[in-house]
């Protein structure tokens, strides 16, 4: 899986931020001091335990100081219970210490006000530009432990499992940036907007109705009748029909089996009714003239007639 970092440092960042809060350090603060009070009634069994074992040597030395020497046994056996106790305490006060330098938590009343004002200061501190990336990655590992980048149910979704150095865990939704193809492509309910437009409007008209509505192109640009006509050729839409009982250029071409430059030239003499808006083509009216037409193309000599079968719905 290849994802952008951007997105990610973002969310990240963002929670970072809203976690680092005084109203998150001081119950946390709370809770260290529980800890520490907890610690040191630990530390304190522990002075207790070598404290005892002490006293266990301390009464072997003095057994054995009082035996009498000329009674081998017994002092040998006594010697052996006196060091046996003095090792004891040896181990327990070496258990202490790693007990100590291990667990032990202690915080001063100074660093405690340091961290509730480093809680109020955070942000600025992290957006600051004197703190460098480094310092934010030093920063993340002291809060974080680790993350896990998944993907999301959705399309252009991920979602990431933040551990906590605390233990805790919780999941964060990131939506991916389109990609530059999906940010120009037309949703499916403006391309079948502009369809059911396409059934009586132009592509002139349909332009001038996206911006009276203040629409704009997937690019931020105002509609013209070119990017109409561009995403009703790129969807397949169909131009609005004719009027009832007109015919286009090239039906009446083939209608009278003459060529278009004929057409075109009796547009030009008007002798056809013709309707033409801008960007569209003719809209011809041939009911009126059509005996005229006929006679016209039968009685030329200058009009080379091809006859073609006309079919109605040709373009």
């Amino acid at each position: 899986m290849t994802v952008s970092a951007s997105p990610l440092d973002s969310a990240v960042s963002a929670r970072v931020v809203d976690a680092v809060t005084p109203l998150t350090v001081e119950p946390a603060l709370a809770a260290l001091t529980s800890l520490e009070e907890r610690d040191a009634a630990v530390a304190g069994q522990w002075r207790r335990r070598i404290e005892r074992a002490r006293y266990d040597a301390d009464l072997a030395e003095r057994r054995y100081a009082a035996v009498d020497p000329a009674n081998r046994l017994i002092a040998a056996t006594l010697e052996t219970r006196w060091n046996d106790a003095e090792q004891r305490v040896l181990d327990l006060e070496a258990e202490m210490a790693a007990f100590e330098r291990q667990t032990l938590r202690a915080v001063t009343a100074e660093q405690k006000q340091q961290i509730v004002a480093l809680g109020r200061n955070f942000p600025r501190l992290w957006t600051a530009s004197s703190t460098s990336p480094r310092d934010r990655k030093r920063m993340l590992r002291l809060l974080i432990k680790d993350i896990t980048v998944a993907k999301g149910p959705k399309l252009k979704q991920l979602q990431l499992h933040i551990r906590w150095q605390g233990g805790a865990t919780e999941t964060l939704t990131v939506h991916l940036p389109a990609n530059r193809a999906d940010a120009v492509r037309y949703p499916p309910a403006f391309v079948d907007e502009v369809r059911t437009l396409a059934q009586s409007h132009d592509d002139r008209e349909i332009a001038t109705l996206l911006a009276r509505d203040g629409r704009k192109s997937a690019t931020g640009k105002p509609f013209t009748a070119s990017m109409i006509s561009w995403i009703r050729f790129r969807h397949g839409i169909p131009g609005p029909s004719a009027p009832p009982g007109t015919l286009t250029v090239h039906q009446v071409a083939q209608r009278y089996g003459v060529s278009r430059g004929v057409v075109y030239y009796w547009i030009d003499q008007r002798v056809i009714p013709a309707d033409r808006k801008p960007g569209k083509s003719y809209v011809l009216t041939i009911t009126a003239v059509d005996q005229r037409l006929r006679a016209w193309v039968a009685n030329s000599s200058r009009i080379p007639v091809t006859p073609q079968p006309f079919e109605q719905g040709a373009l």
